[in-house]
């Protein structure tokens, strides 16, 4: 049913103002629309989108909220923290990072935090 499906996320952020500039000028997404509630709309390549809203108060997860497929991660990495952004390090029984990446047979994956603490996620397959 929903395997060929495109998938959207949506993640709520306490100040919107705030958000946009990280999104946009951090991450360098484009906005395609303005919904009339507020949301804001990216599109991320492949007819993915991610959608921010405004919301009174942060509902932080304890995971990754999404997630962006590259095909260098260090590049991005690297471009990202030249921008000022920080990224997770991690050292637990199956999860740990060196230079900020965990690496596997099939995968590398890095974490950071946007402007509001949704956990996002760049993720390269091997």
């Amino acid at each position: 049913m929903l395997a060929n499906s495109t998938l959207s996320t949506v993640l709520p952020v306490v100040d919107l103002n705030r958000a946009r500039i990280f999104y946009e000028e951090i991450l360098g997404l484009k906005p395609v629309s303005k919904v009339n509630n507020g949301q804001i709309k990216y599109e991320c390549g492949n007819g993915s989108s991610l959608y921010i809203y405004h919301q009174d108060e942060s509902t932080k997860a304890g995971h990754t909220a999404a997630a962006f497929e590259v095909k260098n991660i260090e590049l991005e990495l690297e471009e990202l923290e030249s921008k000022g952004v920080t990224f997770e390090d991690y050292d637990a029984p199956g999860l740990k990072t060196i230079n900020h990446i965990i690496e596997s047979e099939n995968e590398k994956a890095a974490w950071f935090k946007d402007a509001d603490g949704n956990i996002l996620c760049l993720h390269e397959s091997l």
